[in-house]
């Protein structure tokens, strides 16, 4: 029977959708991270529960054959990355196997992916960043440790571009000069709470958002001379969030030097960039996912498009020309705003976007006697409500592409739209998170 801190030797079977190792011992899973299947481990329990224990490697015994050694001196206890210590071939069958899963075992749908389009690098991929600090005896700049709120310090971030790591470097070094507080998350007190980056692939533009707990930072002309030497930041902005929450940001951002925005392309579409606006994190591989959505969209002058959960409308806009009318729908009021300019900005004039809640505007839709011969749905990682997915099928659309950065919340809402009459006919993985756990799908459904 298995007990708290036992040292056990198991064989690593598979991967969870977490991107933990699985074992079997004595009938009972164990969940053991830091593993590869494959892998045979000395493992050291740390929690056992009813049907299943959680175990921390110790020592790999005998290698699995796609172990490789990470090229990350903090992989072990950052909780960022998932699968440093494997080849991307194992990886990307992992992924393949994830949403496939998924859709057997929560959608009840027997599905095989139409493709599974892998990632273009594996490092220095991501266009943004968001770094929490902390002082434990030392200043901690980095990322949280797996399912904790400890901040383990990292001095470069190898999926974030090399100039983030400058950038945190300069901060690292006024924060301790200065002896400028860090928030406490338990407190409530303290100043400085995230450094957040965000780059434009195109310019290789850089915005810096400070993130405090307050109105003003002390000595900020001597940090934003150091900052000077960075030639890429065009904006630094303070983002002023007093709320005792885990939200990074607030609606409340005081632009301190540079510009409020910057500007990258994506599809062909100049995209304004504010410290608030989503924007896909791997501007290449959200590329692949678009072209995709769009295929699945097949563009008609004669045709509507309803782009659901519309952000700053890049998805919309980079179909608008091809379509006859584009009508886009977010909940964030910031978000439409920096669509309509994206749509001033690309003179494209048959693009409306409304700040409404998703299922309010399929109803607000429908009711005023719209049609929408395509719908495109990116939702948040929670997924479309039943409520949206029945207004939706009530509007009777020819087409909906759905985009997701969840596999199971997909599966979940493919069986709703299956048992309203639409098919899932097409189903592609794209990887844009490679050495993560996540992955993205967009899928194709068509009325019966």
């Amino acid at each position: 029977m298995l007990k708290k801190n036992m040292e056990i030797e198991l064989d690593i079977e598979a991967f969870t959708s977490e991107g933990s190792g699985v074992a079997h011992y004595d009938g009972m899973a164990v969940f053991v991270n830091g593993s590869a299947a494959g892998d045979r481990v000395k493992a050291h329990i740390i929690k056992v529960k009813k049907s299943y224990a959680i175990a921390k490697c110790v020592k790999i015994i005998k290698p699995s054959a796609d172990r490789i050694t990470s090229d990350c001196p903090v992989f072990e206890s950052c909780g960022g990355c998932a699968f440093r210590h494997i080849s991307y071939e194992a990886e990307a069958k992992m992924k393949r196997e994830k949403v496939e899963n998924a859709f057997k075992r929560i959608g009840g749908i027997e599905k095989k992916l139409d493709g599974f389009v892998g990632a273009d690098s594996l490092c220095r991929y991501r266009n943004k960043a968001e770094y929490p600090l902390s002082f434990d005896r030392r200043l901690n700049i980095g990322f949280y440790a797996l399912h904790t709120h400890r901040i383990v310090n990292c001095e470069d971030c190898v999926l974030s571009p090399q100039v983030f790591s400058d950038i945190v470097a300069i901060i690292r070094k006024w924060v301790i000069e200065y002896g400028v507080s860090v928030y406490d998350s338990e407190s409530g007190k303290g100043l400085l709470r995230h450094i957040f980056l965000r780059q434009a692939q195109k310019s290789g533009d850089v915005m810096l958002c400070l993130v405090i707990n307050g109105d003003r930072l002390p000595k900020q002309d001597k940090l934003l001379e150091r900052l000077l030497t960075v030639p890429q930041i065009k904006s630094v902005v303070l983002n002023k969030n007093r709320a005792k929450t885990n939200v990074i940001l607030s609606d409340e951002c005081e632009t301190v030097r540079g510009d409020d925005f910057i500007y990258d392309e994506l599809c062909g579409i100049t995209v304004r960039l504010s410290a608030l606006s989503f924007y896909q994190v791997n501007h290449d591989m959200a590329e692949k996912l678009y072209t995709l959505a769009r295929e699945y969209a097949q563009p008609s002058k004669d045709k509507t498009l309803l782009d659901m959960y519309c952000g700053a409308g890049t998805i919309g806009l980079s179909m608008a020309r091809d379509f006859g009318k584009v009508i886009g729908v977010e909940i964030v009021a910031p978000a439409v705003e920096n669509a309509k300019e994206n749509a001033r900005l690309n003179g494209i004039d048959n693009a409306s976007f409304y700040n409404l809640d998703a299922a309010e505007a399929a109803r607000l839709i429908k009711e005023n006697g719209e049609r929408a011969d395509v719908i495109v749905l990116d939702p948040p990682r929670k997924g479309c409500s039943a409520e949206l997915v029945n207004t939706v099928c009530e509007m009777s659309p020819e087409r909906v592409v759905y985009v997701s950065c969840d596999p199971a919340t997909l599966a979940r809402d493919c069986k709703l739209f299956s048992e309203k009459g639409y098919n899932l006919e097409k189903l592609t993985a794209v990887d844009l998170f490679p050495r993560t756990v996540h992955v993205e799908s967009v899928c194709l459904l068509t009325k019966n």
